[in-house]
């Protein structure tokens, strides 16, 4: 889907594709895929902030901290989801995964003092601007090289669905999402399939190795799949409670997207294709559901939260667009981060759905199936219907940086 909206008021020297990696840093990292004995860093330190690229325009300011598109300011969301990174930071798990992590300089010592500087600067700070400033003099930039080795990232988002759901079959709620098996560990690979596990019509898991495994139900055949999709739910149950479940699992698969199967039949154009144009043809022929989620092989197993939120592979809960997902074997977890890109909002006066160059602080606190590389960036909008339409609509090219206190602090 091309953005739209105000792309167009941004002066060309702030526009996103102005944003990439300078043509030195290019160079250096071509010097390091010429030699194989080196895979190429997935990260390269930028010299200089890019905020001076677009002075005066909006854009370059996180001004959703201090309220901005209609919407209230979310300043303690973001601290919030820094002392969140924080609790893992201090942990055994981060202590192990920094110990391997191959970015020079990116320690998790380093990554837990620019968290902790960070949050003194988000408290003193009066505006966008003087928060700018103060990190562009303290901290040091490094730049995703993204899908082209230029900087360029291709960013989705994803949302907590909400959805009617039963913890019993009834004939109305027929279609299951599952506890992950207890003796998974010990599965002879490759796993079953998708379709090896419930059948084509996703009823015949009761029959099979996933029997007893049952988590809750749901109507719609499309809904479970979409949770799986998506990692987590909230689901309104049929006695009037409500609760949530979140990942557990997986088999050994990579996803394999159902919108990229219909436009490889023909069904759907590959361009322009968004999860509203999916789900719209699948509400046409339903039919269809059972042709298509079978050729995703892969299989995701939940657990009940009991009301708590969506938590990130770092498992800590996720906030709402200020959480990312990346490809965790490249990129640091916890860490602190900028993005940049064109992302959805609704108009408070047309209510209709626009484009606009925004730039968030951003902490990096979940991995997802179809997020691989350092190109892939997935964006969390929160739970619900709006945070599920912006969701569903975001598909963007933009920039992504780490930011690290430079070394004297």
């Amino acid at each position: 889907m091309q953005p739209f909206g105000h792309l167009a008021l941004s002066p060309p020297q702030c526009r996103v594709t102005k944003w990439q990696l300078p043509v030195s840093s290019q160079a250096q990292l071509q010097d390091k895929i010429v030699q194989p004995q080196t895979a190429p860093s997935p990260l390269v330190p930028i010299a200089k902030s890019p905020f001076p690229c677009c002075e005066g325009d909006t854009s370059c300011l996180d001004g959703q901290l201090w309220g901005e598109n209609s919407e209230s300011p979310d300043k303690k969301a973001l601290l919030t989801a820094v002392d969140r990174s924080l609790q893992y930071l201090f942990s055994s798990d981060a202590a192990g995964v920094y110990q391997q992590y191959p970015v020079v300089g990116m320690t998790r010592d380093r990554v837990i003092k620019s968290l902790q500087r960070f949050r003194e600067l988000v408290l003193k700070s009066k505006s966008a601007v003087e928060l700018n400033a103060a990190i562009a003099k303290e901290f040091v930039f490094y730049q995703s090289v993204g899908g082209d080795k230029k900087g360029s990232v291709l960013f989705t988002a994803y949302y907590e669905p909400v959805y009617a759901a039963s913890r019993v079959p009834t004939p109305e709620y027929r279609y299951p999402a599952y506890r992950i098996p207890p003796d998974i560990s010990s599965w002879q690979k490759p796993h079953p399939t998708r379709l090896e596990l419930e059948g084509a019509d996703g009823l015949q898991a009761s029959i099979g190795r996933l029997r007893g495994l049952e988590l809750f139900w749901f109507r719609d055949r499309l809904e479970p799949y979409l949770v799986q999709i998506q990692g987590s739910a909230k689901l309104q149950l049929t006695n009037g409670t409500q609760t949530t479940i979140g990942y557990a699992g997986n088999t050994a698969y990579n996803y394999k997207s159902i919108g990229r199967e219909l436009a490889n039949d023909g069904k759907l154009p590959l361009e322009g294709l968004t999860m509203p144009k999916i789900l719209n043809y699948f509400q046409k022929y339903p039919q269809q559901l059972n042709v298509y989620i079978p050729r995703d092989p892969s299989f995701v197993f939940f657990q009940e939260n009991h009301g708590a939120p969506a938590e990130g592979s770092i498992k800590v809960p996720l906030t709402a667009e200020r959480s990312i997902a990346t490809d965790k074997s490249l990129m640091p977890p916890g860490a602190l981060a900028l993005i940049r890109a064109p992302f959805p909002f609704v108009n408070s006066v047309t209510k209709q759905m626009e484009h606009r160059i925004v730039s968030r602080y951003v902490l990096d606190q979940d991995t997802g199936g179809a997020i691989k590389g350092a190109g892939r960036v997935d964006y969390f909008l929160g739970s619900g219907k709006i945070a599920g339409d912006r969701a569903g609509v975001t598909v963007s090219h933009g920039q992504l940086y780490y930011l690290l206190l430079k070394s004297h602090q």
